[in-house]
């Protein structure tokens, strides 16, 4: 049974750590200042605006950083600066730590996903999601809202334009994913989030198209692709066509062509402004619709 962190109340904590790249100071402020103002006192963690190499630290300052916020009782959600890469350095460590005693809300995307995996593991969800650059346009943008409801305890149902490439169907079941090259090297470890019988939403940034088929023909070989009960294809942006297919979509269709759940294209999750929270592990149900002025839905089970 995956566990759900409990909604988030007036005067809780939450910690913004940077397990990866090195954030901009000022959006992790800017960031804390609107978490502020729903309510919540913000610890931004001591080595969240840190510089060593690539990294906003060392493994060892970015493991004591969500070390700390983990197992404080009074954190309850902790919010990651940004992604980058370095997630996976401190894997393991994170591992050894009993998550799903006192489940918290982990939100962020990109390298994130490799801890969104290590959440999964522990058998608690998480959320998808942007994080302080995107946070701290304010509650007024509408991702921003529907990621403010979702801590309250609210349900982030999706809805969505449909895509000509749509394969128009019902699915019901557990909703994982995330980067698609970041999940792609967990696979084959303790971590492996790229499952058969789930909803997986995928979404990558500055892949060509041969790297991502790659990928995908991975995920067929070993069972994964043939046997999801659906698949949402978020956006890939950053990379050019080539001589096989104009666009990843185009791509993305040939390869799931010979399967019969239903597939989603064009939704709002992934590196663009609009990028959707998604509650990893949750039970949800896929609507993809065969009306082409209608919408696609993602609805969560309570």
């Amino acid at each position: 049974m995956i566990k759900t962190p409990q909604p988030l109340r007036e005067g809780d904590k939450i910690a913004i750590v940077s397990p990866a790249g090195i954030p901009v100071p000022a959006h992790v402020k800017s960031a804390a200042d609107i978490l502020r103002q729903q309510g919540y006192r913000v610890e931004i963690m001591p080595h969240a605006l840190g510089k060593w190499g690539s990294y906003s630290g060392t493994d060892e300052e970015r493991f004591s950083d969500l070390y700390d916020a983990l197992t404080d009782p009074e954190v309850r959600a902790i919010l990651c600066g940004r992604g980058g890469y370095g997630a996976v350095h401190i894997l393991d460590r994170l591992d050894k730590l009993p998550l799903s005693q006192d489940p918290k809300w982990i939100i962020g995307f990109s390298d994130i996903s490799a801890l969104h995996a290590l959440m999964h593991k522990h058998g608690v969800k998480s959320v998808h999601a942007s994080m302080c650059s995107h946070i701290r346009l304010g509650e007024d943008d509408a991702d921003n809202s529907l990621l403010f409801g979702l801590l309250r305890g609210e349900q982030p149902n999706l809805y969505f334009k449909p895509s000509p490439l749509d394969r128009p169907g019902v699915a019901d079941g557990k909703l994982i994913g995330g980067n698609l090259a970041v999940l792609a090297d967990l696979i084959a470890t303790p971590y492996d989030l790229l499952l058969p019988d789930t909803i997986l939403f995928i979404e990558d940034v500055a892949e060509p198209i041969y790297k991502i088929e790659r990928v995908l023909y991975q995920l067929t070989l070993n069972g994964v692709l043939p046997n999801l009960k659906g698949l949402i294809v978020g956006q890939f942006t950053e990379y050019a066509g080539d001589k096989n297919y104009d666009t990843m979509e185009e791509m993305i269709h040939e390869m799931v062509k010979p399967y019969g759940y239903p597939v989603a294209y064009d939704a709002p999750i992934g590196h663009v402004f609009h990028n959707s929270p998604v509650i990893e592990g949750a039970h949800v149900t896929l609507r993809v619709t065969a009306d082409p002025t209608g919408e696609n839905s993602l609805i969560y089970w309570p």
